[in-house]
């Protein structure tokens, strides 16, 4: 089983190169972040036309919104709201395996690395503290096991950023996002499923800025989509990858699709 995670930003507006990704790279399961479309606009008709006929979806106009498509059957488990706020970052289906998959799309943050001074920087915290929370919790009794994946807009490691020394105080690569976010991983139970297989001594990005001229040349990327599992699945994994040359692509994401494959 091969599944992607793809912050998509805007699923409507890029629909074409989601086509396009899913009959080149033929994922089972897709987990989009960053949909940006109320439920009843999804685009069903191409994802049915495409063979992705089970679709889980919680969206909200214009914002945010997350997906999960599949070519195998799931059971939809719904969508929580994470730190007060209704805004539509999370999503959780059943596989017909028994392996419950959770999509995230965890808050940006903001420019201000300063709880105090930025609200959108104390409610991404908050965020992470409550999912952390949450996944301990379901850790802590026997149960399925477990993938998560998702924009989850942090990059925890120094190869995860262009430069770490430089990048130390800003959002996505502070100290405290990455200990709250190992925290979630490690407490919740998971395995960094795409840095088990491709060594943390290599640079590893999923995002590049729309700011850059030429994004490729300057590579000041950072990973900020990742894919976890509970310990029980990591014997069946096989494969992990970036889509990087995606980021090239006609009207691209500034996100590029995070793959594993299980066998």
């Amino acid at each position: 089983m091969k599944i992607a995670t793809w912050n998509i930003n805007s699923v409507r507006l890029r629909i074409a190169n989601v086509a396009r990704y899913l009959e080149e790279a033929q994922p089972d399961v897709l987990c989009l972040q960053e949909t940006k479309t109320v439920n009843d606009t999804f685009p069903d008709t191409a994802f049915e036309q495409l063979g992705y006929k089970y679709r889980a979806v919680h969206g909200m106009k214009g914002y945010n919104g997350v997906a999960i498509v599949s070519r195998v059957p799931f059971q939809e488990l719904g969508g929580r709201d994470w730190y007060g706020l209704s805004d539509r970052r999370h999503i959780a289906v059943r596989l017909e395996n028994g392996v419950e998959l959770h999509n995230f799309y965890v808050p940006a943050g903001g420019d201000i690395a300063d709880p105090a001074e930025n609200p959108k920087f104390a409610h991404k915290l908050g965020f992470l503290d409550e999912a952390t929370a949450h996944f301990t919790d379901l850790a802590s009794s026997a149960g399925p096991q477990r993938i998560l994946v998702g924009d989850l807009n942090i990059a925890p490691l120094e190869t995860d950023v262009w430069s770490h020394k430089q990048l130390l105080d800003v959002v996505s690569h502070t100290p405290v996002e990455v200990e709250k976010l190992d925290r979630w991983r490690d407490q919740g139970g998971f395995v960094d499923a795409v840095r088990h297989l491709i060594p943390p001594a290599e640079k590893l990005f999923s995002w590049w800025s729309y700011r850059a001229k030429d994004w490729d040349a300057a590579d000041r990327g950072r990973r900020l989509d990742h894919i976890w599992m509970t310990p029980g699945l990591i014997p069946s994994l096989r494969n992990a990858e970036i889509a990087r040359a995606m980021r090239g692509w006609v009207q691209p994401s500034d996100h590029v699709p995070v793959t594993v494959t299980l066998g």
